[in-house]
C-alpha cells in the first residue's frame, strides 16, 4: 500500500501547477542516447506530448500513460512490454517516481530540475546504491506552462537527465558523445 494517494492532482497542489511541457529541443538532446530498436514508455505523457511526437518520429515504437488518462498513473500503471524510461515527471514527488523508477532494474531518462538533487536523504540513499549518470542539457530548458506557449524568461535553474542503466560516465555533457 502506497503512502500517500498519487492520484491527487499534483498538478494544482497548494496552488502551484507541477504539469510543464518540455520543449523539443530538450527532447532531441536525448534521441542519439537512447538504444536503437526499443520500446520506450513515456509514463507522464499524453499522445501531444513532444516526447511522444519526436520519439515516433525517430522510429521508435512509444507507449505513453499519464495520470489525467484513464488507469495512466505511474503508481499503478506499467506497459505489458517496454525497455526503456524516458520523460520530464512533476518534480514534487521525484523521490517517488526515482524510487519506482529504480525498482525496475530497467534503463531510464528523467529530466529534472538538478537543484537541491542531492539535499534529500532519501534521493541521496537512492543514488549512492544505485549506479546514475546526469546527462547535462546546453543552457537552460524553457519549459512550457500551457502546451506550445513558449515561456518568455528562462528558468531559475538548470535541467539534467538523470539516467540509469545509460551511460558509463558518471557526468555526460550535451554535445559531447
Amino acid at each position: 500500500m502506497r503512502e500517500e494517494n498519487h492520484k491527487i492532482d499534483f498538478a494544482k497542489k497548494k496552488g502551484v501547477s507541477d504539469e510543464w511541457f518540455t520543449p523539443s529541443s530538450a527532447v532531441e538532446s536525448i534521441v542519439n542516447s537512447l538504444p536503437k530498436d526499443c520500446i520506450i514508455w513515456c509514463p507522464f505523457d499524453t499522445s501531444d506530448s513532444n516526447f511522444v511526437k519526436i520519439l515516433i518520429k525517430n522510429g521508435y515504437k512509444v507507449e505513453f500513460s499519464h495520470i489525467d488518462i484513464e488507469g495512466g498513473d505511474f503508481f499503478e500503471y506499467e506497459p505489458k512490454k517496454w525497455d526503456i524510461i524516458v520523460s520530464n515527471p512533476p518534480y514534487s514527488i521525484r523521490n517517488k517516481i526515482l524510487e519506482k523508477a529504480f525498482s525496475f532494474n530497467k534503463p531510464f531518462a528523467l529530466l529534472m530540475n538538478t537543484n537541491g538533487l542531492f539535499d534529500s536523504k532519501v534521493r541521496w540513499e537512492m543514488f549512492t546504491k544505485n549506479s546514475f549518470s546526469l546527462f547535462y542539457l546546453k543552457g537552460r530548458v524553457n519549459y512550457m506552462k500551457d502546451f506550445g506557449v513558449q515561456e518568455k524568461s528562462s528558468p531559475p535553474f538548470q535541467s539534467a537527465y538523470i539516467c540509469n542503466m545509460m551511460f558509463e560516465e558518471k557526468i555526460v555533457f550535451e554535445g559531447t558523445r
